[in-house]
This record gives structure tokens, sequence and C-alpha cells, in this order.
């Protein structure tokens, strides 16, 4: 039972640490929107989603690799082979694909940043720094240090904040903002090496292990890069197909919906190396106990979750935006929040694909989404505008959660708690009919009124049976002691 006790309060902390980070996001809107025109904030946009997909391409799944692997290694000499291997390759790799984007940065200024030269200067190096965080940060969540994860990732995603601001307020423009990108990248993967050299030192690699880690990771690829596939892909298409105005406006509305993520990342950070311990020592009863578990908390946050941000939407980002990207962009967010909870199931459960190192059938799984991705939104982008290109999101999410619970039930089967589900939606009805009634405007009536419909939330779940009073109590000492844990450890930085 220490187990689980340790993932509700390792998830608090992640999901402690995920809220800061995601409303970082939320508080670069108003900067960007306001200080740079509306086709600058799509530069800005493509340039963060392309951050994203070549970083993930580059370093060949050998991060997620490392936490499936490094979770049950004990011997120091394992850890650095493992970890200086992958390390060296991931350099080597996005090296390779940095020089690639230095030579074709003309062209790719042209068609992802609106013609600026400048922006696509800063991206070859922009990606090398992307690849180092992304094999650091990973260090940490495999050796289970998950308060170090914590504070970097909050740390980080401050930095950039801070950076982009100045930059832009110094008159910098949009150039200036992903310059900031590139000096936070830099700083905190020196800050990570540091920390990771005083604990394993340095050693140079011979890759014993190179291929097995390489035939575990490349099928992941497709997998990681999924959220490019089906959310910034999107943006891609929409920028070629209905212009970089229409970017900013889905962006708007993906800002809002991404919200969710807050839910997701602490699940899907934690839960993997638990598992892979688990299942290392063959403790089967208890990995179904925990898979079990991760659904019905996740069901819980994420129902009214998506409930909340639908109808919140236009009135956040009237706070938030422009008045021109508020009416547009609200518009998507019912939808893409409903295919984010499908994709956080699907976190959960495509970790026993994970483990049984089937990765090729969740690889697979993307790369059909993603033809099927680009084929549809460019039909329905064309007919049904930013609309049909947020519906098309949903119905793949969908899609990929059921196939992979269709691969799951043949390795361990868990309990989709339908029961359960239908009581939060029946409990998210009244909060939904709260929210239509209060209809808030303004910063603090909106705040208010979303902490009022979550607790009637609660309490009707409550009377449903659906929660416990006990574990309402441990959830809220859990998210104190989450606050308590990262304050302690940036002050002790």
């Amino acid at each position: 039972m220490d187990q689980y006790k340790l993932f509700l309060q390792r998830m608090g902390l992640i999901g402690t640490s995920t809220f800061l980070v995601t409303i970082t996001g939320i508080m670069l809107l108003p900067i960007l929107t306001q200080n740079l025109s509306i086709q600058d904030y799509g530069v800005w946009t493509q340039f963060q989603i392309t951050i994203t997909i070549i970083p993930a391409i580059a370093i060949l799944g050998l991060p997620y690799t490392m936490v499936r692997f490094l979770s049950a290694s004990k011997s120091r000499t394992e850890i650095q082979e493992a970890f200086y291997s992958i390390l060296f390759t991931v350099i080597f790799a996005s090296i390779i694909g940095a020089v690639a984007l230095y030579i074709l940065v003309v062209p790719i200024s042209h068609v992802l940043f609106n013609g600026n030269v400048g922006v696509g200067l800063i991206l070859p190096l922009t990606v090398i720094m992307s690849a180092l965080q992304l094999v650091f940060v990973d260090y940490f969540r495999a050796s289970n240090q998950m308060t170090k994860y914590a504070v970097f990732t909050t740390l980080q995603a401050y930095m950039v904040v801070i950076f982009a601001l100045l930059l832009v307020l110094m008159g910098r423009g949009v150039v200036g903002a992903v310059t900031g990108i590139l000096i936070t990248q830099t700083l905190i993967s020196l800050i990570m090496f540091t920390f990771v050299l005083k604990q394993i030192g340095f050693k140079i690699p011979r890759f014993h292990n190179l291929r097995q880690y390489l035939t575990f990771g490349l099928p992941t690829i497709p997998s990681n890069a999924s959220f490019w596939v089906l959310d910034a892909s999107d943006r891609y298409i929409i920028g070629i197909v209905l212009g970089i105005t229409s970017v900013g406006y889905y962006s708007a509305g993906y800002t809002i919906s991404s919200l969710l993520t807050i839910l997701t990342s602490p699940i899907y950070t934690v839960l993997l190396p638990i598992l892979s311990q688990f299942y290392a020592e063959r403790k089967i009863r208890e990995t179904r106990f925990l898979l079990n578990y991760a659904i019905k908390l996740y069901l819980i946050v994420a129902v009214p979750a998506v409930i909340g941000l639908s109808i919140l939407a236009r009135p956040l980002l009237y706070i938030l935006s422009t008045p021109t990207l508020a009416n547009q962009g609200y518009l998507i967010t019912p939808i893409l929040a409903t295919g984010g909870l499908f994709f956080g199931l699907y976190c959960i459960i495509t970790q026993i694909i994970v483990m049984e190192r089937k990765t090729k059938i969740t690889g697979n799984i993307w790369a059909i989404s993603a033809i099927l991705n680009i084929i549809l939104d460019v039909t329905f982008g064309y007919f049904l505008g930013i609309i049909g290109i947020a519906i098309i999101t949903l119905l793949l999410y969908l899609t990929a959660f059921l196939i992979t619970v269709y691969y799951s039930l043949n390795y361990i089967r868990c309990d989709f708690y339908v029961k359960f589900a239908k009581k939060t939606i029946y409990a998210a009805f009244f909060m939904a009919l709260s929210l239509i009634l209060l209809n808030p405007y303004g910063p603090v009536n909106i705040v208010l009124s979303g902490l009022f419909s979550f607790a009637l939330y609660i309490f009707v779940l409550w009377l449903l049976k659906g929660i416990k009073t006990d574990e309402i109590k441990f959830f809220t000492g859990m998210i104190k002691e989450s606050l308590v844990n990262v304050y302690c450890a940036l002050r002790g930085l």
C-alpha cells in the first residue's frame, strides 16, 4: 500500500508542477497577443510546434526508453552506461537534424514562419537544446527524482515567460520571444547536467545495449509525437489551407483546452516508473490495481475539467487575448477538451503495451493516425474551417484509445468503471448548470464560480457514493504537501 500512497504523492507533486507550467501559457497569451500582430503570434505558435516535433524525432525515442529500463536498474555502472549511451546518441542525431535545418532555413522560414528568416536561424540551436533537455528531465523521471523533475520543468516554463517578456518589451518582436526559449533551454540544460554529474559522474559509453534501446525506442517516435500529429500538425495545415490568421484563432482555443494536460501529465509521468518496477518483479496483481486506480482517479477530475473548460473558454479568452481571438477560438475548446479526455485514458492504458515492450503497436496506431489526420484535416478544414479540424482531432483520439484498449486486453484487463463514469457525468451536469446560471465574467468571478461549481460536483459525487469522505481529505492533504515540496525545492536551488 506504501507504493500506492507514494504514487498519489508523486502525482500530486507533478500535478502541482504541471499546473504551474500550464498557466505560463495563459500568462504568455496576453503578453504576445497584445504586443505582436496576429501573424507574428501565429509564427510564435509555429515555432513552438516545430521545437516539439523535430526533437521528438531526433531523440529516437531514447529518453522514453531510459524511463522503461533505468527504473529497475540498481548498479551505478549500468546507469552510467545507459545514460551516456542515450545522451551521446541523441546529441549526434540532433546535430544532424540541426545541420539540415540550417541548410533549408530559407524555404522553412517561408513555409512555417511567414518569411521570417530570423526565427528560422534560431530554430536549429533550439532543437539541439530541446533534445538535450528531454534526456535530462527523463533521467530524473527514470530515477524517481520527481521533486527535481517538477522543479526543473516549472523553472524552465517561468524563465521562458520572463525572457520572452523582456525581449518583446525591448522591441525585439517575435524573434526576441523565440530567443527567450533558446536562452532558457540552454541555461536549464547546463544546470540539470551539473546535477547528473554530481550523482553518477562521467563515463565514455561503450554502447553495449544501444541496439536494444533503439529497438524499443524507435517505434515510439510516432506515439511520442502524437500531440504534434493530432494537434500541432493541425496548425501547420491550418496555416497552409486557411492562413496564418486562422492559426492564431485555433491556438487561442487550443491554449484553453490544453489545461487538461494538468490532469494527464502527472499520471503519465509518475505511472511508468512504478509500473516498471512492479512488472519486473512480476507483481501482476499490484500492476492491475494501480492501473485501475489511475483510471478512476483520472475520471474524477477529467470529466468536470472538460465541462468547466468548455463553458468558461469564452470569458477566459476575453480576459487573456483580444475579442477577435475570443469570439473565434472558444468554439473549438469543447471539442478539443473532449479529445483530450480520451487521450488521457489512452496515456494510462498504453502503459500496458509499453511494459510488454510491444511499442510497435502504438507506433503503428499513430503512424496511421498521422496519415488520416493530414488527409481529413485538408478535406474538413477546407469545408468546415477550424471546427472541422477540431472534430477530426477528437475522432482520432477516440479511435486511438479504443484500439489501444483492444490490444491491451490481451495482456492485462483493466476496469473502466462504467457505473462510476456515469456518476461523474451526472455530477458534472449539475456543475455545468451552475456555471451557466452564474455566467461569470472577469478574473475573480471566473475563479470563484469555477471553485464553487467544482465543489458542487464533488458534493453530488459524494452523495452518489462515487467518492468517500476520507478520499477527499487525503487528496486535499496531498495537494497541500505537494505545494510545500515544490516551494522547498525552489528555495533549495
